[in-house]
Protein backbone atom coordinates (compact mmCIF):
# COMPACT_ATOMS: atom_id res chain seq x y z
CA UNK A 1 0.00 0.00 0.00
CA UNK A 2 1.38 3.33 -1.17
CA UNK A 3 2.12 5.83 1.17
CA UNK A 4 -1.30 8.08 -0.05
CA UNK A 5 -3.55 4.78 0.39
CA UNK A 6 -2.31 4.22 3.86
CA UNK A 7 -3.52 8.59 4.29
CA UNK A 8 -6.90 7.89 2.71
CA UNK A 9 -7.46 4.55 4.53
CA UNK A 10 -6.84 4.79 7.69
CA UNK A 11 -4.69 8.19 8.69
CA UNK A 12 -6.08 7.75 12.58
CA UNK A 13 -4.74 3.88 12.48
CA UNK A 14 -1.87 4.62 10.89
CA UNK A 15 -1.09 8.14 12.78
CA UNK A 16 -1.24 6.61 16.04
CA UNK A 17 1.24 3.46 15.16
CA UNK A 18 3.64 6.36 13.74
CA UNK A 19 3.15 8.55 17.04
CA UNK A 20 3.03 5.54 19.24
CA UNK A 21 6.29 5.10 22.05
CA UNK A 22 8.08 1.92 20.20
CA UNK A 23 11.29 0.83 18.93
CA UNK A 24 11.36 1.20 15.28
CA UNK A 25 11.89 -2.78 14.73
CA UNK A 26 8.01 -2.79 16.62
CA UNK A 27 6.19 0.23 14.50
CA UNK A 28 7.62 -2.05 11.13
CA UNK A 29 5.90 -4.98 12.77
CA UNK A 30 2.97 -3.09 13.63
CA UNK A 31 2.44 -1.50 9.94
CA UNK A 32 3.16 -5.10 8.48
CA UNK A 33 0.63 -6.39 10.41
CA UNK A 34 -1.79 -3.89 8.94
CA UNK A 35 -0.92 -4.29 5.34
CA UNK A 36 -1.02 -7.89 6.13
CA UNK A 37 -4.74 -7.38 7.48
CA UNK A 38 -5.77 -5.22 4.92
CA UNK A 39 -4.60 -7.61 2.19
CA UNK A 40 -6.69 -10.34 3.92
CA UNK A 41 -9.48 -8.46 4.38
CA UNK A 42 -9.26 -7.36 0.26
CA UNK A 43 -8.84 -11.38 -0.61
CA UNK A 44 -12.21 -11.88 1.16
CA UNK A 45 -14.17 -9.38 -0.36
CA UNK A 46 -12.92 -10.23 -3.40
CA UNK A 47 -14.30 -13.69 -2.79
CA UNK A 48 -17.57 -12.78 -1.56
CA UNK A 49 -17.90 -10.94 -4.36
CA UNK A 50 -16.90 -13.38 -7.06
CA UNK A 51 -19.54 -16.13 -5.41
CA UNK A 52 -22.38 -13.66 -5.42
CA UNK A 53 -21.25 -13.04 -9.15
CA UNK A 54 -20.62 -16.87 -9.38
CA UNK A 55 -23.94 -17.82 -7.83
CA UNK A 56 -26.09 -15.13 -9.71
CA UNK A 57 -24.56 -17.11 -13.02
CA UNK A 58 -25.48 -20.12 -12.32
CA UNK A 59 -28.43 -20.06 -10.45
CA UNK A 60 -30.61 -17.25 -12.30
CA UNK A 61 -33.44 -19.14 -13.59
CA UNK A 62 -34.63 -16.07 -16.94
CA UNK A 63 -39.04 -16.68 -16.48
CA UNK A 64 -40.68 -17.16 -20.24
CA UNK A 65 -42.56 -13.63 -19.36
CA UNK A 66 -39.29 -11.69 -19.90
Amino acid sequence: MSRNDELLVGPTIYGKIMAARMSEHERRAALNAMRNAEAIVDGLLWLKRATEHLGARLFFKPSLKH
